[in-house]
């Protein structure tokens, strides 16, 4: 069934659909959310809400073509993971520091190839929030420093430093695994 026989058959009234949308959509969703938030239940939490908005405003949902409303009810759980988060942790961002520099030459990214998805997934999950926050905006979800920024309600070169913070973390995360693979063998 395509994303707009979904989409006219719950507003139709048929509620078979809005379980399909669940099945279909809810491990995506779960990967989102996972993305940002590192507790089982909250996370739990935050999908239930992102399904009730999801449900209760499709109504107004405008289809644009296939692949439309995962992009939609992906943007929901971003929002409403973001949302949660505001409320509920006290996410510390570092200001940016006069010795902040964006072009490190020392830095360069580390090599990921035959590194497993999991693996990185995980040690993307181990950030500490702030970093991990900006890390899949702008990385994942493709956002700017200045839809970031507005976002989140800090300055853009907050979410520059950030984002650079959250590399380099990541990166060192990433050797270290490389590392204890190879006393391993």
């Amino acid at each position: 069934m395509t994303e707009e026989d979904l989409l006219n058959n719950i507003r139709s009234g048929k509620s078979m659909a809005e379980k399909l949308i669940y099945r279909r959509y809810v491990r995506h969703l779960s990967a989102i959310c996972c993305r940002y938030i590192l507790d089982e239940d909250d996370v739990k939490d935050v999908l239930q809400e992102s399904f009730i908005k999801i449900f209760d405003s499709i109504g107004d949902f405008q289809f644009r073509g296939e692949g439309s409303i995962k992009a939609w009810v992906s943007k929901i759980v971003v929002n409403e993971s973001l949302k949660f988060l505001r409320n509920n942790t006290r996410i510390k961002f570092s200001p940016l520091s006069e010795s902040f520099d964006k072009e490190d030459p020392d830095y360069h990214d580390p090599d990921i190839e035959g590194i497993p998805t999991d693996v990185i997934y995980n040690l993307i999950r181990r950030l500490p929030d702030g970093y991990r926050m900006i890390f899949n905006l702008y990385v994942i979800e493709g956002k700017s420093h200045k839809e970031i920024s507005s976002l989140l309600n800090i300055k853009e070169s907050t979410s520059a430093s950030q984002l650079h913070r959250a590399k380099a973390q990541l990166a060192e995360n990433i050797r270290k695994y490389q590392l204890s693979i190879q006393k391993s063998v």
